[in-house]
C-alpha cells in the first residue's frame, strides 16, 4: 500500500512538471508526441496512440501514435462506434481492457493493418470546455502487468490538461493560417482595386483600358489560386484529407502536366522535356491530387529558373517503386535552407521578395505524398539547379 501510495505520489509529481510544458507547445504534431511519451512513462505502457475526434464526420481517426512508422496507415481508419476507443468517446467515460481478446468491443482491423498485437490497454476521453476532442490509448503494460486503477486515474488528469493543449494548438494554427491568408490577399486586392478605379476615367486610352482589364483578371486568377493553396492546406492540417485512388498510368499524367507547364515555360523561353519510358505500368494512386503535386513541382521549376533554361521531369522504375524526378538549372536552393524547404510559409531567401508565392505549395505536396506512402527529396545547388525527387509505391495505398 506504502509503494502503490509513493508512485502515485511520484507521478503526480511527474505530471505537475510536464503541464507548463505542454501548454507551451503550439506545434500539434510536436505536442501529441509529447503527451504519448508522457503516457507512456505515467502508465510504464509499451506504446500510446491519440485519436482526434472529426465533428464533420463525426468519426474518430488516428492522428498520432509512438509507432510513427505505421501513422500515415493509421490516419485512414475511421475507428468505430462499437470499438473501444469509440464507447470511450461515446460515453466520456475510461476503460482498463486488461484483456482485448475477451472483450467483444476489440477492433482488430488495425492490429491487422499494422501487424500489431494488442494485449491489454487504457483509454481516456479527451475533452476541454465539454467539446469532445479524441481519446488517448496506452498500449501492453510493460512486464505483462495489468493496468491498474491508478493507471487510469493519473491519465485522466493527463488527459484532462492535453484535450485543453490540443484545442489550444489548433486554435494557434487556425489564427495563424488565416492571419497570413489576410496577408497573402492584400497585394492582389490592392491591384484589382487601383485598376478597377483607373478603369473608370472617361479619358483612358483603350490600349491602356485593355492593360488594367488584364491586370484585374490576372489578380482574380491569383487570388482564387491562393484560396484553393490555402482550402487544400486547411484540409490536410486537419487530418481528414483522404485519397481517392484510381488505377491509371503515371505517363499519361505526365505528358499531360508537362502540356500545361509548357505554356508557362514559353514565357521564359524555358524548354520543359518529358523523360518517361512508355512501359511504365499503371498505378494505383490518387490521380488529381498526384497532378496537383507534379503540377507545383513542374511549376516551381520554371517560376525559379532562368531565361533559356530547361526543365526535365524523369521518371524510372525501381521494384515496386515509381521514382518521379523534377530537374531544373535555376537559382538554386541556398544549402542551409533545404532543411526548412517543406515548412509552411517558407520562402527561400534568394527569392522571397522577388519572385510571388505562398511557401506553401511543397508543405501541401510532401503531405500529399506521404499519404501514398511515398517520401519527397529535393537535392539542389546554388546557381545550378534543383532536383525534387518523389518515390511513389506501385501498391494501392490503404
Amino acid at each position: 500500500m506504502v509503494a502503490s501510495s509513493t508512485r502515485m505520489i511520484k507521478q503526480y509529481q511527474r505530471l505537475v512538471e510536464v503541464m507548463h510544458n505542454l501548454a507551451s507547445v503550439l506545434d500539434l504534431d510536436q505536442l501529441l508526441r509529447n503527451i504519448m511519451d508522457v503516457a507512456v512513462d505515467l502508465s510504464e505502457a509499451a506504446e500510446a496512440s491519440i485519436l482526434l475526434y472529426d465533428h464533420n464526420a463525426r468519426k474518430l481517426y488516428f492522428e498520432s501514435t509512438t509507432n510513427s512508422d505505421q501513422l500515415e496507415i493509421l490516419r485512414n481508419i475511421a475507428v468505430p462506434e462499437e470499438s473501444i476507443a469509440g464507447w470511450v468517446a461515446l460515453n466520456r467515460q475510461p476503460q482498463i481492457v486488461n484483456n482485448v481478446r475477451q472483450d467483444e468491443r476489440h477492433f482488430d482491423t488495425v492490429e491487422k493493418k499494422v501487424n500489431f498485437y494488442t494485449a491489454s490497454m487504457i483509454a481516456v476521453p479527451l475533452v476541454a470546455k465539454d467539446k469532445l476532442i479524441g481519446v488517448l490509448e496506452v498500449l501492453n503494460k510493460k512486464n505483462n502487468e495489468d493496468f491498474t486503477i491508478e493507471d487510469q486515474e493519473i491519465l485522466m488528469a493527463l488527459g484532462a490538461q492535453a484535450a485543453v493543449a490540443i484545442e489550444n494548438s489548433r486554435l494557434f494554427q487556425q489564427s495563424d493560417l488565416i492571419a497570413e491568408f489576410v496577408h497573402e490577399l492584400r497585394t492582389p486586392l490592392a491591384s484589382i482595386t487601383t485598376a478597377s478605379y483607373l478603369l473608370q476615367r472617361a479619358q483612358m486610352a483603350d490600349e491602356q483600358r485593355i492593360r488594367l482589364a488584364k491586370t484585374v483578371y490576372a489578380e482574380s486568377q491569383r487570388l482564387n489560386e491562393l484560396a484553393t493553396i490555402f482550402l487544400d492546406l486547411a484540409s490536410l492540417e486537419s487530418g481528414r484529407a483522404s485519397i481517392r485512388p484510381t488505377r491509371f498510368n503515371p505517363r499519361d499524367l505526365m505528358e499531360e502536366c508537362t502540356q500545361i507547364i509548357q505554356i508557362k515555360g514559353q514565357e521564359k523561353n524555358i524548354q520543359v522535356i518529358l523523360d518517361a519510358p512508355d512501359s511504365l505500368p499503371e498505378i494505383d494512386a490518387d490521380r488529381d491530387k498526384m497532378k496537383q503535386v507534379l503540377l507545383n513541382l513542374l511549376s516551381n521549376a520554371v517560376k525559379y529558373n532562368r531565361p533559356d533554361g530547361q526543365v526535365r521531369l524523369k521518371a524510372r522504375l525501381h521494384g515496386e517503386i515509381l521514382i518521379i524526378a523534377v530537374q531544373d538549372t535555376g537559382v538554386g536552393i541556398p544549402p542551409d535552407q533545404i532543411s526548412k524547404l517543406f515548412t509552411k510559409f517558407f520562402r527561400a531567401s534568394n527569392v522571397e521578395g522577388k519572385t510571388p508565392g505562398t511557401g506553401l505549395g511543397l508543405s501541401i505536396a510532401k503531405r500529399i505524398i506521404e499519404m501514398h506512402g511515398g517520401q519527397i527529396q529535393v537535392d539542389s545547388v546554388l546557381d545550378v539547379g534543383t532536383t525534387f525527387t518523389v518515390t511513389l509505391p506501385m501498391r494501392k495505398p490503404e
